[in-house]
Parts: C-alpha cells; structure tokens; sequence
C-alpha cells in the first residue's frame, strides 16, 4: 500500500517589495532563486526540501500571518546560523533557553521586508508549559522578546484603539513570566 509522502513543500507568499525581498532571502537562503519573472520569484531548497515563492502584492500582504520555520539538528548547527545571519544583519531577535510551543528551545528570528518571521530553532526537550512574552493574541509570535525598545515599537506601530487592547507584560532576566495553560502556541 502506498502512502502519503510528499516528496516536498511549498509555500507561497505576497510581499511589498520583491527586489527588497530577493536580497533578504539571498541571504538567509545563502542561494540565489531558481526563478525570477516579473513581480514574481521562487527559490528551490534541497534541505529541507521545500518550494517556496513570492508574489508582489502590497495589497495581499496580510498582517497576523503567524511565522514559518526552520528547526536544526544541533546546537552547533544554530550556533553557527546565527552567527552567519549575525554578520548579515538580519537577526531581529534571539532567544536562548526559552520555553514556547511547550517545548525547551534556542531560536533566532529573522523578519523579511515584507514582515514574514522566520523561527530559526533547537529543540532541547517537551515542557508542560509556555513561556509567552506577550499576554495578549494581538502578539506577532509566541515567543517574541518584549524589551523596552520592542513595546515602544510596537505600541508605535499600533493605532489608538489597538493600544488598549495590547498588554504588555515585564519579562524578569530569567524570562519567568510563563503561566502555565495560558493557550499560546
């Protein structure tokens, strides 16, 4: 009996700016697309095996998209992810030994112009619990940083309205501020 494998993914996505775009993921892909036409873009990845493209919509572009990922074999291997989108200038943030999705991870986030996040992760271990940064699911992602600079832009970028809805909440160094059954992820 056969079953359902699919040999690959695919993935497509409206964004702002495609030229933007082509230079952001040239870099965090390390490779060039596979296609390039008008307003339109594709690149091909071996490992892991995915097809993904992007189309030049500025009106298609949704907000509260949620995030795409990649997860890594090993530490060492994240390690130096990082310190190859470190040196790019492409990291937007970095969590080391946070607890999300109910799980112990390191991760480094990487956000196109377009704004799509991109979760760059370890898995270390199953928690029974996560560890929002955020109270609220206006949150962009599970396990987004909330410093002082991030609540500014973020209270920046939302209207009048929004800012009343959105609550922020302090993270302690040791990013305790989980509430175990709290629904995020």
């Amino acid at each position: 009996m056969k079953t359902n494998n699919f040999p690959r993914m695919h993935v497509s996505c409206y964004v702002k700016d495609l030229d933007a775009t082509i230079h952001f993921y040239n870099q965090f892909f390390g490779q060039e697309p596979e296609k390039i036409k008008e307003k339109y873009t594709k690149y091909v990845l071996e490992e892991p095996s995915l097809i993904i493209s992007f189309i030049e919509n500025p009106e298609r572009v949704m907000s509260n998209f949620g995030h795409l990922g990649f997860q890594v074999e090993t530490k060492e291997e994240l390690d130096s992810r990082l310190k190859i989108a470190k040196a790019q200038g492409i990291v937007s943030l970095e969590e080391i030994g946070t607890n999300c999705c109910f799980a112990e991870q390191d991760k480094f986030w990487v956000t196109d112009p377009s704004g799509i996040q991109w979760e760059v992760y370890y898995f270390h271990k199953d928690v029974e619990f996560n560890d929002p940064k955020y109270a609220d699911s206006m949150a962009s992602q599970c396990c987004t940083g909330s410093g002082e600079q991030e609540q500014e832009q973020e209270q920046e970028r939302l209207g009048e309205n929004d800012k009343k809805k959105l609550k922020l909440v302090d993270v302690k160094k040791d990013n305790s501020v989980c509430v175990p059954g709290n629904g995020c992820c």
